[in-house]
């Protein structure tokens, strides 16, 4: 173990997650177990810029394990994205003696790590927190499962209405510019189709799939829209459907923010606690400016630039098998 590190900050950036306090408990009780001081940084990089800082102890993280959102609140910082904010936060980050910085987010969180690290060389080392499972050097992120699973859920309940009255229903998903939630939900939830930004399925593919349904007497039919879809948001698309295919009832259903609430799916609970105490150790044993991920079970370190930058590519064979499902 490297001794020079004694001190270590946590903050949680960018969207929420549900995980990230599971995420930043296990950082803490990993900390505190290893004898270091542990420190928690509130509202993101504007808490380290402003000061915000609270040393944490083992009791300061009860009883968040099934709890959303993040305690240590999170925010996104146009400030930290200047040089002159940056260098606010470096003070504050003397100031109280800190050592290393392990960082809980998404791709832009991680860039503005990134930065920071290599201006000022500091340890940092990022723990992908995001329901859109968009960074690479990790099979999973933390929230991408409950997201699935809250997606999931409401899509049963719509196709329970979409039966009763015969409707074909288009659900958009989050995911931003990936496809993972609308894939994994889609399969979960019996869709007829999958509209994602990795694929560049047209109108026309799409009132094929549909008049294909109608004409084996489908009684439901459920369109799954990933926000990012090139050929536009769920409303967008049903119109253009609506053009075309006047005799569906076609209702439209945004699931929104509640994807990225509620209480984590045991996956999120065991990776944020995998994820949180290799973050630890990885800092202990030198490692710094990367993402710590799992790939295949095992614990892996990426670089934070690679992590960030390398396209992460929906698994062809799970779209195969949507596909094969949806006749």
């Amino acid at each position: 173990m490297k001794a020079n590190i004694k001190k270590i900050a946590v903050l949680t950036s960018g969207g929420d997650a549900p995980g990230m306090n599971a995420a930043v408990r296990a950082v803490v009780r990993s900390s505190v177990y290893y004898n270091l001081d542990v420190y928690g940084i509130y509202k993101g990089y504007d808490g380290l810029i402003n000061g915000d800082i609270e040393q944490l102890q083992v009791r300061s993280v009860s009883n968040i394990l099934s709890r959303g959102g993040t305690f240590l609140l999170s925010a996104r910082s146009d400030e930290f994205r200047t040089k002159e904010g940056r260098a606010k936060a470096y003070k504050n980050f003397k100031a109280n003696d800190l050592d290393a910085l392990v960082v809980i987010g998404g791709d832009g969180s991680f860039t503005g790590a990134d930065v920071f690290s290599q201006e000022y060389d500091v340890p940092v080392l990022g723990i992908p927190g995001t329901i859109d499972n968009d960074l690479a050097g990790t099979d999973f992120t933390i929230g991408y499962d409950t997201a699935c699973n809250t997606a999931t859920e409401a899509i049963d309940k719509i196709r329970d209405t979409a039966s009763s009255h015969e409707r074909l229903f288009f659900v958009e998903v989050m995911g931003r510019d990936a496809g993972f939630i609308a894939v994994n939900s889609g399969i979960s939830g019996g869709a007829v189709a999958m509209l994602l930004p990795e694929h560049n399925w047209g109108i026309d593919d799409l009132i094929r799939r549909l008049q294909r349904g109608a004409s084996s007497e489908k009684a439901s039919n459920i369109v799954i829209v990933a926000e990012g879809c090139k050929l536009g948001s769920a409303y967008d698309i049903a119109a253009k459907v609506k053009t075309q295919l006047d005799y569906f009832d076609i209702r439209v259903t945004v699931l929104g923010h509640l994807q990225r609430g509620g209480s984590p799916t045991t996956s999120d609970r065991v990776l944020a606690s995998r994820l949180g105490v290799a973050a630890v150790e990885g800092l202990l044993n030198g490692q710094s400016n990367v993402m710590v991920g799992v790939v295949n079970s095992n614990v892996v370190y990426t670089p934070i630039n690679e992590a960030v930058k390398t396209i992460k590519k929906i698994d062809a064979e799970e779209f195969r098998i949507a596909k094969i499902l949806s006749i």
